[in-house]
């Protein structure tokens, strides 16, 4: 069977089976492979015990109940015995094999989760942009725990039941051969009817997780969304969206749990068919075939060892279609290449203020027109410059471009004439930052969040980066001081304070070249005041890029680069771009306007 795999913005990829996506999983999940042969010896040793375990009824039947020597009480203890200790070893197998499976599973979607995390933060903004945060959220819950069902026991049965399956027709056999066909014929159609069934299992799980991750990120956007829509009186509608992912989800769990059920409905009625016939015909045909009756009860205990094989791999085979569902989702986003590779061996960057050149870049998002177009520019170490522009014109892009969240289309990017391309990793982090617009925090303290700007940082150093920006008198208003609480993404504070907390990260980092996006939400005077002076005691040791939203900060940059249509139509200083009479003074006097 085969299906087709969307990687996350949704394009459709070449069409991949479920047995492929399996054996792939398995090679990028290397914690499932270790200990292989083990668990395979486990299964092994379980599956001998249950099969032994029909030979010795027989044998206790045949010699110490109807032999020719009558019953032999003697016989029939050891028997029992035999049986009782294989039973409790078989057991024992069986629970130390599934402790086994499940430590390594558990150790398999740890690793998992943490390659798929650390994938998607490697992802370029693009991808972000275009995917939903909840369908990203049910690759590393939901889709990986449908392979913790799967690896926990679904791998094991894979080796138990096939192994009782054949080694009960061969003992079958060995009792009777007339009867084995029997039974083979009778559980010949079960194959084929599961095959056909799994063409459309596998479909249908997928579907199933596929509505599972709209559904999540319908929660996740309502949940984030509460107050907009409370304000607006949208909860109708906000539930109507839920219904409908809710009802897609349903659907397909619907369809999904319908293969279940009929698969195992197939186990019972072929098993209940292949212990009939076996029963039947074994009793009349017994003399004729030489069949003991030890031999025939033992042959009746075997067709009946069969069908608890068949019927679980039907159930096995769901956990396996909704494990190969689940790791084709994760497969999908796995395979999707980061935009940014990282240089192994890269060079540092000089300590201080970091010179900036853009040489003829361009930038296009995925399948999309470009976004800058042949954008050059020269910016001196320790500048303050400010991009200006209307929205869509490329300003937040060439940000993004200074922290490498994405990398030129075309065109070299320097950083004190050092291709940022050619930049270690862990030097650009040092050397280069950026205080987002929306000054994202941590549902942790404001100390903790602050320490962000640099992992390990004491808290005497915090205290130095918040003295230096005079928000000392800010942090004692705190209820609680540097340990107050922020809420998720820093709700419990205002847009200006999550701005002051952004910048003290910013500035325990104490990087070369700072990126402020700023925020557009207007605040109180006083908090207004605060973040122009600790954005001034930021830019003063530093080379410092700005979004300038409002043109206030771009009068007093000492260049100011005007963005239109993702070129630069206009550099200089506030002054003689004023005088110029071009786009910026159109700028600036509608600025003007709508602050009067």
């Amino acid at each position: 069977m085969t299906t087709s795999q969307q990687p996350i913005d949704g394009t459709e990829v070449a069409p991949v089976g479920a047995l492929a996506v399996l054996r792939r999983g398995l090679l990028v999940t290397p914690e499932l492979r270790s200990g292989w042969l083990v668990v395979v010896f486990l299964g092994m040793s379980v599956a001998a015990g249950r099969l032994i375990i029909p030979v010795l009824i027989q044998r206790s039947l045949d010699q110490g109940v109807l032999g020719p020597d009558g019953t032999k009480p003697s016989v029939v203890l050891v028997g029992a015995v035999i049986v009782l200790i294989v039973v409790i070893m078989a057991a024992l197998l069986s629970w130390y094999s599934q402790r086994l499976l499940i430590q390594r599973a558990e150790l398999a979607i740890a690793g998992l989760r943490t390659r798929t995390f650390r994938h998607i933060h490697d992802l370029s903004i693009a991808d972000h942009n275009q995917t939903q945060r909840g369908t990203l959220l049910a690759r590393v819950t939901s889709d990986a725990e449908a392979l913790a069902r799967f690896a926990t026991w679904g791998m094991l049965s894979w080796i138990i039941q096939p192994m009782i399956i054949v080694g009960s027709f061969v003992v079958l056999a060995a009792y009777s051969w007339q009867l084995a066909i029997i039974a083979f014929i009778c559980y010949l159609p079960v194959m084929p009817i599961l095959r056909f069934i799994q063409r459309r299992q596998f479909r249908a799980h997928r579907e199933l997780r596929t509505s599972v991750s709209t559904l999540l990120s319908g929660f996740s956007e309502t949940i984030t969304g509460a107050a907009v829509i409370r304000s607006y009186g949208a909860e109708d509608r906000a539930l109507s969206v839920l219904q409908q992912s809710n009802q897609h989800r349903y659907r397909a769990a619907l369809l999904t749990n319908g293969y279940q059920a009929t698969v195992s409905v197939v186990g019972d009625v072929f098993g209940a068919i292949a212990l009939a016939a076996v029963l039947v015909v074994g009793v009349t045909q017994r003399v004729e075939w030489g069949i003991s009756s030890g031999e025939l009860i033992a042959c009746l205990f075997l067709t009946t060892l069969l069908h608890e094989p068949f019927a679980e791999l039907g159930e096995t085979l769901g956990d396996s279609q909704e494990a190969a569902a689940g790791w084709d989702k994760i497969l999908g986003l796995l395979d999707q290449e980061p935009d940014v590779s990282e240089t192994t061996s890269g060079r540092d960057l000089p300590s201080g203020p970091l010179s900036v050149h853009a040489d003829e870049l361009w930038f296009a998002y995925r399948n999309s027109e470009p976004v800058l177009r042949d954008v050059s520019v020269v910016l001196p170490a320790g500048s303050s410059v400010a991009i200006v522009g209307e929205t869509g014109s490329g300003k937040t892009t060439f940000a993004n471009l200074l922290c490498r969240l994405a990398d030129p289309t075309q065109g070299t990017l320097y950083l004190a004439e050092t291709p940022l391309t050619s930049v270690s990793h862990e030097s650009r982090l040092a050397s280069v930052r950026m205080v987002p617009q929306d000054g994202f925090l941590f549902d942790t303290t404001v100390r903790e969040n602050i320490r962000y700007g640099r992992t390990g940082a004491s808290d005497d150093q915090i205290l130095a980066s918040i003295e230096r920006l005079d928000l000392t008198s800010w942090v004692a208003r705190l209820p609680q001081g540097l340990d107050t609480r922020v809420g998720q993404r820093g709700e419990s504070l205002s847009v200006g304070e999550r701005q002051l907390v952004a910048l003290a990260r910013a500035a325990l980092a104490d990087p070369g070249l700072l990126v402020l996006d700023e925020a557009t939400s207007a605040v109180d005077p006083e908090t207004d005041r605060a973040l122009s002076k600790a954005i001034g005691v930021l830019a003063s040791s530093r080379t410092v890029v700005s979004v300038a939203h409002r043109l206030s900060t771009a009068e007093s940059a000492d260049i100011i680069l005007v963005f239109d249509d993702g070129r630069i139509v206009e550099q200089g200083h506030h002054d003689e771009l004023v005088k110029a009479n071009g786009r910026y003074s159109k700028l600036h006097q509608a600025w003007l306007g709508a602050t009067r």
